[in-house]
């Protein structure tokens, strides 16, 4: 069976009106009340006892009948009621059957009607001749429909080298770096092509049903943006690298340094090497060399004592022998074999297969893997991860391992103890030169010229020094606020912790008193927990 709504009717007989209330079929909705009186009222029959009425729309069989009134001498027509969406996208269409005698709609008094609505737009036809041909009352029908707006495309840029500065190189299968393969920096040659504008597609604008214009959203433009040793396509669509070079997306825009080669050792036959590109090294950089670079540093040999700056990444295939005073720096990721007796401070991770007795910190992430994976002595600091096969070792070596907090953060935050500390000291050192000035005044003592200008000279420095100190307190807790509020940050130990090791989360810490295996180390409720790997 069919489903349907349940309906009403008027029947009209002896001078009286009669509601004739028809059950709903096959799971359809009852008639409700409200809808009923309403209905009622727009004809002006309002004599009718409520609770009879109420009464019979709760029945669910047989066609019930409830006397609303004296007959008003006119036969009810078939009735279209006409209910428009808030966002004027659909028309809804309910009919109620005429009384007896009355007459039904027909297809141009449908469309008349939906006319004097002002609706002009979407008419379905199909669903007219459809309730015309098998009529449903107390039923919304889709009269008319708005065309929406089709949105465009917005416009993309796809790029041919990588941009994650985030990308781990690529691992053999005992977990040590591959550097035959690394991935982490965009070696491009000349002539390559660095990135495609796909342009915006644009929208197309849609109607209500009244006729009015919909505008469709306004479709994302770009356009290429690039610095040096880059050229443009004539449809301004591609971009090609110039020079062969390393390539690097910095805030939206694409650029392409040359590398200046060093095709041995940076020693005394080269000098100290600073370029404002990529700098690769064919051999070693000797101590007491350094190497500065706006782009990358890709050295195939060791580091011994030496300095190391990169704008970029920096990627040592065979290692930093620091010899206690050798520095590597990098705004960006720094992959290494190994780091000894070294001072590495990186913006972005660190990779390597081993660190001993070095002070080493990274923003974001150190991983120690490879077939050792050991960390033994030092300090070593990373602001979500610290990951090692191995922390200190059965001799007891003092290792100190921070998570939590960006490194920079933390020594920020060291040295501004450090200098409220001393501002402090110096202000109560001139503090009691300015007490005895301001007693001598109020006693209206007589002070020379040369006194009085060395006072307001103290007081000058009081002043700028009292500025300082509340900047810097107002610092200290932001930053000491931001310690506080770091979370998710580990230490994972896939082999063995030892004794001698201190654990710092935070502003949380905890002394390893035992050797323990593979266990992650985390900040909970206040305190460093320990939980299996």
């Amino acid at each position: 069976m069919e489903s349907k709504n349940g309906y009403f009717k008027l029947d009209i007989r002896n001078g009286s009106v009669f509601l004739l209330i028809y059950p709903p079929q096959a799971g359809g909705k009852a008639v409700e009340y409200k809808e009923v009186t309403t209905y009622l009222d727009g004809k002006g029959y309002g004599v009718f006892d409520v609770r009879e009425l109420n009464n019979a729309l709760t029945v669910t069989e047989g066609v019930q009948e409830v006397c609303v009134g004296e007959w008003n001498g006119i036969y009810e027509n078939e009735q279209m009621e006409v209910t428009i969406s808030i966002d004027k996208m659909l028309v809804f269409c309910r009919f109620y059957p005429p009384s007896n005698n009355g007459n039904l709609m027909t297809e141009e008094e449908i469309l008349g009607d939906l006319a004097f609505h002002k609706i002009s737009v979407g008419i379905q036809e199909a669903e007219i001749k459809k309730f015309l041909e098998n009529r449903h009352y107390c039923t919304n029908y889709i009269m008319a429909k708005g065309i929406p707006p089709i949105n465009g495309k917005d416009a993309k840029i796809e790029y041919f080298f990588n941009t994650n500065h985030n990308l781990k190189p690529k691992k053999n299968e005992d977990g040590s770096v591959n550097y035959h393969e690394l991935n982490t920096i965009s070696r491009v040659e000349k002539g390559q092509t660095l990135a495609k504008l796909h342009k915006e597609v644009p929208g197309k604008p849609g109607k209500d049903v009244y006729g009015g214009d919909i505008q469709a959203r306004q479709e994302k433009t770009l356009k290429l943006e690039f610095g040096n040793n880059i050229t443009l396509s004539e449809d301004m669509t591609e971009i090609y690298s110039g020079v062969t070079g390393h390539a690097s997306l910095v805030n939206g825009k694409v650029f392409v340094e040359d590398v200046f080669e060093v095709p041995a050792d940076v020693d005394t036959s080269t000098g100290n090497i600073v370029y404002d590109g990529n700098v690769t090294i064919k051999g070693n950089v000797k101590s007491g060399f350094s190497v500065t670079a706006k782009g990358d540093i890709v050295i195939e040999g060791v580091v011994e004592a030496a300095f190391l700056s990169a704008g970029g990444q920096i990627i040592v295939k065979r290692g930093i022998h620091g010899m206690g005073k050798g520095r590597v720096q990098a705004k960006d990721n720094i992959i290494t074999k190994f780091i000894e007796n070294a001072t590495v401070v990186s913006g972005g991770y660190i990779e390597t297969g081993s660190i001993l007795h070095s002070r080493v910190s990274a923003g974001n992430d150190i991983r120690v893997g490879g077939k050792k994976g050991f960390v033994n002595g030092g300090v070593i600091r990373a602001g979500n991860l610290v990951e090692a096969q191995t922390i200190g070792s059965s001799m007891g070596t003092l290792t100190k391992i921070e998570v939590g907090v960006d490194p920079e953060v933390k020594e920020r935050y060291g040295e501004l103890q450090k200098s409220i500390i001393q501002i402090s000291k110096e202000l109560e050192q001139l503090r009691p030169i300015l007490v005895n000035f301001n007693e001598k005044m109020q006693k209206k003592e007589s002070l020379s010229v040369e006194r009085v200008q060395q006072v307001q000279t103290v007081a000058r420095s009081f002043k700028e020094k009292q500025q300082l100190l509340n900047a810097q307190r107002k610092e200290l807790k932001e930053l000491h606020e931001q310690i506080q509020m770091s979370h998710n940050a580990k230490i994972k130990v896939k082999g063995s912790i030892y004794p001698g090791v201190s654990v710092n989360i935070s502003e949380v810490s905890m002394n390893i008193k035992s050797e323990r295996s593979f266990s992650k180390f985390v900040k909970e409720k206040g305190e460093v927990v320990i939980r299996s790997l």
